[in-house]
């Protein structure tokens, strides 16, 4: 008899992330059948995207999506180490004999994946759909340890993060999709935490990702904190203050940015006859002011906060309110765009990377944490230990800020 699963359960990012084989199994189900659904838009038209360094072939991307799950799930001798697996390990044949050189993303430079001899849509379904019930039938027969699952919970949180980045895609190229908006802000005001000591980071059992681990204990100072995403309502006073052609309110790397890349206004939005309007999937619809801002680089955050005198929250004070809220019912709105912190990506003390190397490692550079969630994230990938990272003149995410008051 099949095992009815709650959707809130498959939806729930504590309860995935310990999530046995049968919720794994359904959560892959639910993500692919979303990912099918993407993709059929993308057929309409939109195979073929600009050469650009925030897209990706989603062609390619599809290939990707199962070449990745087959190397580190059918083809891993060391599948049942979990993180302490050897990613060197010798990997058996591939149900697609040229699937390492096409889809291997650590190999394959980025900007010769439109050149690639790719196979047609209709045969790239067919491995993915071929991948997968390999994956499916060393699932059912797993055993119930963290480390039998690791890899599993990996493909499907991977997946979940490569949908997203096809949400953000079909916003940049006008794929028109529907249904997928964010919610307008209720929450208002600012919020006064007391200075105190936390501790940071994913701990305990269950899959967390390498670069929340390991758990430590930080101390923050007093602080107030928006308790809501800035919304337009807030940001526009900036753009028609002129804020945007004022270099004061600009770090130097932000003004060098905003002279290159940004027409006074942040993607997406215009001015017309008929005030405040954006781009949303391919369609022109009137501004919500009461929506949080998004598009914004980290740039354009920093220079809205300058402007009205408050600062971006570093990442352990987003964590410490985002926990401190969980535990006390105090209103800490997220999960609505991501947000930017003041904070660079940095690995905590005791760094080890796990096996999938590139996850993390490569990227250690300089570039700024985001943490939170988007209205395009997976509801089981919003959860208040993870980390985003992005370099600061990306303006495509589904990206806004919230703010500190200056002390």
């Amino acid at each position: 008899m099949a095992v009815l699963i709650p959707s809130a359960a498959i939806d729930d990012a504590a309860t995935m992330r310990r999530a046995d084989a049968a919720l794994i199994e359904a959560a892959l189900h639910q993500g692919r059948a979303r990912l099918l659904a993407l993709f059929a838009a993308y057929r309409e038209g939109f195979l073929r995207v600009p050469h650009e360094s925030v897209l990706n072939p989603p062609l390619w991307e599809l290939g990707h999506l199962g070449w990745f799950e087959e190397f580190w799930i059918a083809r891993n001798s060391q599948r049942l180490r979990g993180a302490g697996a050897d990613p060197q390990a010798p990997r058996s044949p591939s149900l697609m004999a040229q699937s390492d050189s096409l889809y291997d993303s650590s190999r394959v430079a980025h900007a010769s994946r439109w050149d690639l001899p790719l196979p047609g849509p209709d045969e790239t379904l067919a491995y993915v759909g071929r991948v997968r019930e390999r994956s499916l039938a060393l699932l059912r027969a797993s055993e119930a340890d963290d480390a039998s699952l690791y890899f599993f919970r990996l493909i499907l949180f991977h997946a979940d993060m490569h949908r997203e980045a096809w949400v953000t895609m079909a916003q940049h190229l006008g794929v028109p999709l529907a249904g997928l908006a964010p919610a307008v802000v209720t929450a208002e005001g600012q919020w006064r935490l007391p200075a105190g000591a936390f501790r940071r980071g994913s701990a305990g059992a269950g899959f967390a990702f390498d670069n929340e681990l390991a758990p430590h204990d930080v101390s923050v100072d007093a602080f107030t904190i928006d308790r809501a995403p800035v919304t337009w309502r807030r940001y526009l006073p900036f753009i028609e203050a002129g804020g945007y052609d004022h270099p004061r309110c600009w770090s130097d790397e932000g003004w060098a940015w905003r002279r290159q890349h940004s027409d006074g206004r942040p993607l997406h939005l215009l001015h017309g006859s008929s005030g405040w309007q954006r781009r949303r999937f391919g369609r022109l619809v009137a501004l919500d002011r009461d929506l949080p801002a998004m598009h914004l680089s980290a740039h354009e955050a920093h220079a809205w906060c300058r402007w009205a005198g408050r600062r971006l929250p570093s990442e352990a004070e987003w964590e410490y309110a985002a926990t401190l809220a969980a535990s006390s019912g105090e209103v800490f709105d997220w999960g609505q765009v991501w947000e930017w912190t003041a904070s660079p990506f940095t690995p905590y003390p005791g760094f080890l990377p796990h096996p999938y190397r590139d996850y993390s490692e490569p990227w250690f550079d300089g570039r700024p944490v985001l943490r939170g969630a988007s209205f395009a994230t997976a509801e089981r990938m919003k959860h208040a230990r993870y980390r985003n990272y992005f370099p600061a003149a990306r303006n495509d995410l589904f990206a806004g800020l919230r703010c500190v008051s200056l002390m």
